[in-house]
């Protein structure tokens, strides 16, 4: 009756105390539970170890913090880089802090150290923070306390320190406390053949969501860690290949169809190891999360299905062999593995319960077998030397390397009785082995092997030579072994040196192909003795310099990858570099844009309109977009691609619901039974195009062509590209109207790689732009000075500051561009197109910058604020809406004023710059020009006998006329003013002559004209009275009938006359004294030809017949623009009068001055675009106007081929119609700007008609 009840106690205790320890197997301490709890300072001094010690009292047990036993604390024999301090805590920790103290109440302590960490005692690993081995910074004093908390929490039973640094006026001193908690798991060992199956209760698995941890460790970088299949052909697969993890998921494919459901995802690197890594593979449907020592990778499986199914079972371990070849070629996992979790199930409880069975073949065991290996890491200063057997008459080496350094020096050894010398070198990324013989006279030997060999891996080099043979091998591969049977007498020496020389022997007489060696070796062995490099680090025998024994401390900087967009990441040992080639960005890490964020940016750099590449979010994850850019000022234009699945029958120029075409709207269709072109089957070709603008059905994921059966019908289906214009951002700004007054947004998040873009423009020196605090880290743009911008921060290595100095003010109330960037591996800053200026980071120390603070965007806490404004605030590829947050904020204005200012020379040809409230326009009213910017001529072609006149008083206005020029004056009060001064500009191409250009007549005897002589030479003749005969300039010694076109300049100021011809310089003519100085009453201008009432000079009447034939443009006389006026409508449209029928055309054009850009030179100019794929955009470094270039030799031998066919097609062509019956059309345009139309028919509508006419053929699809 008493003992039943204590066994019941007993067995209730056993099983809270088993059921306690598998929960703690997989759980994290809780956060009411810290793991912060001290885990040194109750050791016994048995669990303290180090390299050496003073004496005694100076021994390592001391070393506890705040303890004062013994001398205070822990002190070595020697003050030097190979000193240490071990703490073994008896079992596996979780290890969240560290804190030193210096030797008690002396001048010892450490102020710079590592901290190694290990399971074993053995294979040290050191702990890294931001990607590099990390130094802690030490003590200041003997007795402060210094702490740190580790960024990362580490799993190990044994913790070395390491010091690097300590205080100059006295020796290392050192107290430690280690914090953290307990840790346990169950481990199991596989051998590399056994395969541990958990299989499924009902056979099947079909899982919507799964989640999958376990952790491991193993040397080898090889092996299936986990492996699971369905017979529908679904799988899961995460495996080591070449050290790195890679996940591999099928949730479905169908082979008969289109979905092919296979996805690879590839993370980690290094991790042959033989240290811990921990995996969590988080499954919802198709959505993956996959986690690999806390780096997270979010992707989306291919194909279409969400569920898994899986037969029978799941292996750990490896693929059981089931006959298959996948299951044959593949190798096992050999290492350990612990806190295996598969959906809730505790695999390693049910192995070690033997729940589950393994494969008979292989031996499962339950405690990790570690590698005999031993590593040893050389930096830059390293050797290691080595003895072996000499006077032997085989020379045999070999061991394993890893390294990123395409060159350094392996090994060196001196042969006996001078002989010569070998040198096995890694030359760019290759061994080669130097055979130096010295006999009768100097030779050498050179043999080498491999390629690619700096990749990160394992690598094993065999060298052996004996009497006039030597062979290389690398990586065990006999077939590809290099051999010499040059002469050779080989007698081993005494030494051997790794990875680098002893300082006296650099200076000898031999030479060293390569610098030192930087990476790690393993298995070395000498004359066919495995080297015990445990007796080397005690220096028996042997010796080294700057190596680091029982560690392999190499990282891959590439891992994670800060290269993006798409970029290549390479490394040395030191540093990494991206390659951006073809990714369409550029920068240290391929962070920023090549192309500008929109058609607004390109119309701002005077871009016209046409075909370019725009990247709307910069620096952010999307891509750049091959679009059309309309820089008028008519309605925007854009293209989408992919949407879900939603199913619309209307076209392009029509609207939801409508079910018509264009042409069924206007009522025009070919067929008026049909409302489209296509519908009506007819024999000819139709078309059917427009836009799709309205926005919620938008983009166009795909097209169904259903009536596909009909015989004798034929469609053609294009999508057109995206067309685009303005930009929302880029004249989103703020007026701050004081220096106290700032706008907040959220906290920047730019951790590792922040861009920051903006315009300003201020009359004051000085200001802050923007800042964002953390708790020591910041980040900070101001103007500093006048001439000063200054880019300022702080990522935990202390303060940086580039500034850029402009040579003339930036406070000069124009616009002023400011770019920023900071990413891992430097900084810059750039002010409008000053030198940028760039700082390199440091290859080790703190990367990520940590914000708390809100984003002050001007002046905050206390500091000088800005004042004037700012706009088109970008900050790593996302606009920041100034106008928003100041519409909300008291004090403040959005929008900023004053933009021609800045921006009014963009306006051209006497064109005016005109204020928006977002940017500025052209006005071009008051000038021959057309176009966004003034800049396109206005022209027409004159056939024979037609004539413009333009009338200097309008329609109804009459004069009063008499015989003499007193009496002939108009009214005074309808009359043009006289003139002082006229400005005559246009230009022309004709070939024929003599004929009239330009005729200024008046309500007097006065006149101007500019004339072609039968010679085709350029006559001009004033009469302004005062003279018997008009003054006469000729220009005879140029035949401006040539049919190329002519530019004619002419300016008058008195009697001053001005003459520019085409390029050639200006000359300058005088009237005669006699002369009278104004223009008086102009009645009318004339282009062509002369019909004006009253008496003409005759010798004009002489040039009427037959009159101007050929192409006048850009016509201005003064502020007055007839040939505009008769092209455009404009207010003076009412005095123009035409004979005949005008025709637009620029075949008058001025002609160049300059001779055009090379393609070299023109940074817009991308005719090898055409010739790509139009879905691969990215060529930095050329520009980004996409132009319909040709090469000259393919257009020549394609013009030849062309020749050829189309005489054959001739012969074919009533064949070929009979051919096809029932031809249509449909091209689909998708336009952007629906929302701002009162209906989606309204903005479908309002778009240009002639836009399908400018698409490219070769952009089109083609859908039969």
């Amino acid at each position: 009756m008493v003992v039943a009840p204590r066994a019941g106690c007993g067995a209730a205790l056993s099983l809270w105390i088993v059921s306690n320890l598998l929960c703690r197997a997989w759980t994290a301490p809780a956060a009411s539970q810290k793991c912060d709890e001290p885990l040194v300072s109750g050791l016994p001094h048995g669990a303290f170890s180090s390299s050496s010690s003073t004496s005694g009292s100076y021994s390592p047990g001391y070393a506890k913090i705040n303890k004062r036993g013994g001398a205070g604390g822990w002190s070595p024999s020697d003050s030097d880089h190979y000193q240490w301090l071990q703490v073994d805590f008896g079992n596996r920790k979780q290890i969240s802090a560290i804190a030193t103290q210096g030797r008690y109440s002396s001048s010892d302590w450490v102020t710079q150290y590592r901290m190694l960490y290990s399971d074993t005692g053995r294979n040290w690993k050191p702990y890294h923070q931001d990607g590099n081995i990390w130094a802690f910074p030490g003590n200041i004093n003997s007795d402060g306390v210094v702490r740190h908390d580790l960024q990362h929490v580490v799993i190990a039973r044994y913790v070395r320190i390491v010091p690097l640094d300590w205080n100059g006026e006295g020796r290392i001193g050192l107290r430690v406390e280690v914090y953290g908690c307990s840790y346990w798991a169950d481990v199991i060992n596989f051998d590399g053949h056994v395969v541990l199956p958990y299989r499924f209760r009902n056979k099947k698995m079909k899982t919507l969501k799964d989640v999958i941890a376990l952790k491991f460790k193993t040397s080898e970088s090889e092996g299936v860690i986990l492996h699971g299949e369905g017979q529908q052909g679904d799988y899961i697969t995460l495996e080591l290949k070449k050290a790195k993890l890679v996940f591999s998921l099928n949730l479905g494919s169908n082979q008969l169809g289109p979905i092919y459901g296979h996805t690879s995802v590839t993370t980690g690197s290094l991790l042959d190891d033989h240290h811990w890594h921990s995996v969590v593979i988080e499954r919802q449907g198709r959505s993956i999360n996959l986690t690999l020592d806390r780096g997270v990778q979010h992707f989306r499986t291919n194909g279409e299905f969400d569920y898994l199914d899986l037969d029978y079972e799941i292996t750990f371990g490896g693929i059981p062999f089931s006959g298959k070849p996948s299951s044959s070629s593949r190798k096992n996992f050999k290492g350990c593995m612990e806190s295996i979790n598969y959906n809730g199930i505790n695999i390693t409880d049910l192995a070690k319960r033997k729940k589950l069975e393994p494969s008979n073949v292989g031996n499962l065991s339950f405690s990790c077998v570690e590698p005999y290996t031993v590593p040893v890491f050389f930096n830059a200063t390293s050797y290691l030397e080595v003895p072996g057997r000499p006077d032997q008459d085989l020379f045999s080496v070999s061991f394993q390397f890893r390294t990123w350094n395409p060159n350094g020096l392996l090994l060196f050894s001196h042969f006996a009785d001078n002989l010569g010398n070998v040198e096995i070198d890694l030359t760019e990324s290759k061994v080669g082995v130097r055979i130096n013989v010295t006999q009768t006279k100097m030779s050498q030997i050179d043999i080498s092997s491999g390629s690619g060999l700096n990749d990160g891996q394992w690598h094993e080099v065999r060298f052996l030579a004996k009497e006039n043979f030597a062979v290389l091998t690398i990586d065990g591969d006999e077939a590809s072994a290099v051999r010499t049977n040059s002469p050779l007498q080989v007698k081993t020496g005494e030494k051997y040196f790794f990875g680098g020389f002893l300082n006296q022997m650099s200076n000898a007489s031999h030479s060293v192909l390569q610098p030192s060696f930087q990476g790690c070796m393993q298995l070395v062995q000498v004359d066919d003795q495995l080297v015990n490099l445990y007796e080397v680090a005690q220096r028996r025998p042997g010796s080294f310099a700057n190596v680091s024994i029982d560690m392999c401390a190499i990282i891959d900087r590439c891992v994670p990858n800060h290269c993006e967009h798409g970029g290549k990441c390479s490394q040395t040992w030191h540093s990494f570099q991206c390659a951006c080639e073809e990714t369409g960005y550029s920068g240290a890490t391929c962070h920023n844009s090549i192309y500008e964020p929109s058609c607004e940016a390109y119309k701002h750099l005077g871009q016209t309109s046409n075909y370019y590449w725009i990247d709307p979010d910069g620096s952010g994850p999307l891509g750049p977009l091959k679009v059309y850019c309309n820089m008028t000022d008519g309605s925007p234009y854009t293209w989408w691609v992919g949407k879900a699945n939603e199913k619309h029958y209307y076209w392009g120029g029509s609207g939801p619901g409508i079910q018509k075409c264009a042409c069924g709207i206007e009522r025009n269709c070919t067929d008026p039974k049909y409302y489209c072109n296509c519908d009506a089957d007819y024999k000819q070709w139709r078309k059917d195009a427009g836009f799709l603008s309205y926005k919620d059905h938008l983009p166009v994921s795909q097209v169904v062509v259903g009536d596909t059966d009909r015989q004798g019908s034929e469609a053609k289906l294009s999508v057109g590209p995206l067309r685009c214009q303005g930009d929302r951002n880029y004249w989103n700004a703020a007026s701050f109207p004081n220096p106290s007054s700032y706008l907040h947004f959220s906290t920047f998040q730019g951790e590792t790689s922040a861009d920051i873009s903006f315009y300003f423009k201020t009359l004051i020196p000085r200001g802050v732009f923007l800042e964002n605090l953390g708790n020591t880290d910041f980040i900070k743009l101001e103007l500093k000075s006048a001439t000063e911008v200054s880019f300022s921060f702080d990522v935990g290595n202390g303060p940086v500051e580039i500034v850029v100095r402009s040579p003339s003010p930036l406070n000069d109330d124009q616009w002023h561009r400011v770019t920023a960037e900071r990413n891992v591996k430097q900084a810059s800053l750039q002010v409008d197109r000053l030198p940028q200026q760039v700082r390199k980071a440091p290859t080790e120390g703190h990367t990520r910058l940590e914000l708390y603070s809100q984003l002050f965007v001007g002046g905050a806490g206390g500091q000088q604020g800005f004042l004037g404004c700012i706009r088109s605030l970008r900050m790593n590829g996302v606009t920041l809406d100034l106008e928003e947050r100041a519409k909300v904020t008291s004090g403040f204005k959005s929008g900023c004023s004053g933009h021609c200012t800045s921006y009014g020379a963009n306006c051209e040809n006497g064109g005016r710059c005109l204020e928006k409230y977002h940017g500025y326009s052209c006005d071009c009213s008051n000038t021959a020009y057309d176009g966004t910017f003034c800049n396109k001529d206005v022209g027409a072609f004159f056939e024979e006998g037609m004539w413009l006149r333009y009338n200097f008083q309008a329609s109804g206005v009459s004069a009063k006329e008499s015989g003499s020029r007193s009496d002939m004056s108009p009214d005074q009060n309808n009359s043009p003013p006289d003139l002082t001064h006229e400005g005559i500009h246009f230009s022309f191409s004709t070939t024929k002559a003599p004929c009239i250009l330009l005729y200024v007549s008046s309500f007097t005897t006065d006149f101007l004209a500019v004339l072609i002589k039968p010679t085709g030479s350029l006559q001009i003749q004033y009469n302004l009275g005062g003279t018997r005969q008009p003054y006469n300039i000729d220009v005879d010694h140029r035949n401006m009938a040539n049919g190329q076109p002519h530019s004619v300049n002419i300016t008058r100021h008195e009697r001053t006359i001005i003459l520019k011809l085409d390029h050639y310089p200006s000359v300058s003519y005088h009237l005669p004294s006699s002369s009278d100085t104004l223009f008086n009453s102009p009645k009318s201008l004339f282009l062509g030809k002369v019909i004006e009432t009253g008496k003409i000079d005759q010798e004009i009447h002489k040039y009427n017949t037959p009159g101007f034939t050929g192409c006048l443009s850009r016509v201005q006389f003064n502020q007055i623009a007839p040939l505009k006026a008769a092209l455009r409508q404009t207010n003076a449209s009412a005095h123009v009068h035409i004979q005949g029928e005008l025709v637009e055309s620029n075949c008058g054009a001025s002609p160049l001055t300059l001779s055009p850009m090379s393609s070299a030179t023109d940074p817009w100019h991308l005719d090898h675009l055409d010739s790509a794929s139009a879905d691969f955009p990215y060529n930095p470094g050329q520009g980004q106007a996409i132009r319909n270039g040709v090469n000259r030799n393919s257009a020549i031998i394609g013009g030849v081929i062309a020749v050829v066919i189309f005489t054959i097609l001739c012969t074919l062509v009533f064949l070929i119609r009979y051919m096809f019956r029932h031809k249509g059309t449909y091209h689909t345009n998708e336009a952007k700007g629906a929302e701002s139309a009162e209906s989606a028919d309204a903005a479908i509508m309002n778009n240009d008609p002639n836009f399908t006419e400018t698409i490219d053929e070769s952009k089109k699809e083609w859908l039969i």
